[in-house]
């Protein structure tokens, strides 16, 4: 049984353009802090090299930083596989310009347990500051035909029992009823290995404004 497809709202960026994504190394790690403990990943940009450019500039800008996991899609005949995800949700101030789907077909990378991969919406090219941890494995998700699947680019090294306890926690609203009732606050996302990248570009979640009252 296939899973509801990921739906996320993208907010159009401004017309910049985005400079050349910088060389990483072939496996770049890096590290989410939860208050359940960390969840380390180990990124593919060797063969997904623009889904983790994309997802390093977020954390080599700190974009990730105070956002959360929100939503658990448990699979209904068997509640313990299914997916978490996370990231800036719909925050316009922190998301960097679309790029391009590397589906699985152009990749090799596959949805197995443990799978890092890029939420978006139904547009092949929205994916952006949100992402998913599979649990088990969701071959539904990888491009077959005409269906472009979505964008595996690195997966677990350690930390799956955290992403199982996320997985089991009280749901409902909306998604399908697969919102976190209490999302979980991804602290801070680090990188491990490689050179940090900033984009350079403004972050406006970090201006500070103070009201002022008629004189």
């Amino acid at each position: 049984m296939r899973l509801p497809l990921i739906l996320l709202a993208t907010i159009a960026l401004s017309s910049a353009t985005p400079a050349a994504a910088p060389r990483e190394p072939a496996i770049v790690r890096v590290r989410l802090d939860t208050p359940y403990g960390p969840i380390v990943l180990a990124l593919d940009a060797r063969h997904a090299p623009r889904t983790v450019a994309n997802f390093m500039g977020y954390v080599d800008d700190g974009r990730f930083d105070g956002m959360s996991f929100y939503r658990s899609a448990r699979n209904r005949s068997a509640p313990t596989y299914g997916f978490i995800q996370g990231g800036i949700r719909t925050d316009a101030r922190r998301i960097l310009p679309s790029f391009p789907l590397e589906t699985t077909a152009m990749t090799g990378l596959r949805h197995v347990d443990g799978t890092i991969s890029m939420a978006r919406r139904a547009e092949a090219g929205s994916a952006g500051g949100n992402f998913f941890i599979t649990v088990g494995a969701m071959p539904s998700m990888d491009a077959k035909g005409d269906y472009p699947g979505y964008a595996a680019f690195g997966h677990v090294v350690s930390g799956m029992p955290v992403v199982k306890r996320i997985l089991a926690l009280p749901t409902g609203g909306g998604m399908g009823g697969q919102l976190l009732l209490k999302p979980i606050r991804l602290v801070a996302a680090r990188r491990l290995t490689g050179t940090p990248h900033p984009t350079g570009l403004v972050k406006p979640w970090l201006v500070k404004t103070t009201d002022r009252k008629a004189n």
